[in-house]
């Protein structure tokens, strides 16, 4: 019983974390989250739409 509980516990509790992650990322846009950006030489502005 405890076993589960635990085990529950910390299943959700990854959830939660790698949900907050991926959503901290997603505020911050695609080029300033991506992991290769600083030898990344792609453009990363986006084209203005009209």
């Amino acid at each position: 019983m405890i076993a589960s509980i635990i085990i529950g516990t910390a299943i959700f509790s990854y959830a939660t974390w790698a949900l907050v992650k991926f959503i901290n990322k997603s505020k911050k846009g695609k080029c300033s989250a991506c992991e290769l950006q600083k030898s990344c030489s792609g453009k990363c502005s986006s084209p203005k739409l009209k």
